[in-house]
């Protein structure tokens, strides 16, 4: 047997695979639980002055790239307003307001790399 260790979308696995294994049929292995994963910390300059934080996160469905800024802080948005543009694999993803509020972060800056799950902005 030999131990590795995955990274998927930054959750970290420990996987254990057995070799040899030679009477053809299939070999279930027991699910490993993931680690976490270290995170990146934000970027200060992307969030308000004092760091304030809505209680409405708003996260990248898939990995990409930060393409385009849609909402500003303090802007009224209502369900299904695009506040951020991703891009990935050429096309461009719109991150839209889960309900209506007001933009109290963003989290993210254009060009910036995100991956799935990653928090992009926040509403109030």
């Amino acid at each position: 047997m030999k131990n590795y260790t995955i990274t998927v979308n930054g959750n970290v696995y420990d996987v254990v695979v057995e070799e040899g294994a030679t009477s053809g049929a299939p070999v279930a292995a027991a699910p490993a639980a993931p680690k976490a994963a270290p995170k990146a910390a934000p970027k200060a300059a992307a969030a308000p002055a004092g760091g304030a934080q809505g209680s409405v996160k708003i996260e990248a469905g898939a990995a990409g790239k930060v393409f385009k800024l849609e909402a500003n802080v303090g802007q009224a948005v209502k369900k299904g307003d695009a506040v951020v543009i991703l891009e990935a694999m050429k096309m461009e993803i719109p991150v839209v307001a889960p309900q209506d509020g007001t933009v109290a972060s963003i989290n993210v800056a254009v060009g910036d790399p995100v991956e799935a799950g990653a928090l992009l902005a926040t509403l109030n």
